[in-house]
């Protein structure tokens, strides 16, 4: 079942939705290995209408179940959109689809759900990775307070190029 707003009712007053999706419906499972999303997706949502469209704020969240993209480390955390907001169009170039009165609103959710996954999921900050890969620690050179900049660096062959 999938998350959706019918126009009529809002014709009268704003519509308040509160609820549950799961990851199945919202198609979010096996998007990313590192990143997996749990059930429930959770949402307390008013759409109200507007002149030209409908306006939906409110909150969206999910727990994910995360691998730290150093340790490997499994490690939960809360995806909350505390104030999500969603402008859906209903003249012009970028209207959404309207279907027997209804919109539906399952993926405009989705995609914002996607583009919050972390990309490089830590467990923490100061996360050194596996036992003998020590990320983001400086290599010490002779003498106190020196350190050697990391040879294989990108950033360190892009200092080599001389501009004209």
């Amino acid at each position: 079942m999938s998350l959706k707003i019918n126009l009529r009712q809002l014709e009268t007053e704003s519509l308040f939705l509160k609820g549950e999706l799961t990851v199945e419906e919202l198609e979010i499972v096996g998007i990313d290995e590192l990143v997996i999303p749990q059930n429930p997706v959770s949402y307390d949502l008013e759409a109200q209408k507007m002149e030209n469209g409908i306006l939906v704020t409110g909150i969206v969240a999910v727990t994910l179940k995360l691998e730290c993209s150093r340790c490997l480390k499994p490690f939960m955390e809360t995806l909350e959109f505390g104030d999500w907001a969603c402008l859906l169009e209903l003249e012009g170039e970028e209207k959404v689809e309207v279907n027997n009165d209804l919109i539906d609103l399952t993926p405009f959710i989705r995609e914002d759900i996607l583009l919050g996954f972390p990309q490089r999921p830590l467990c923490n900050t100061e996360c050194e990775g596996l036992p003998g890969n020590k990320v983001g620690k400086p290599k010490k050179a002779s003498g106190p307070g020196k350190t050697v900049k990391d040879a294989s660096s990108a950033w360190s062959e892009l200092n080599k190029l001389k501009f004209k």
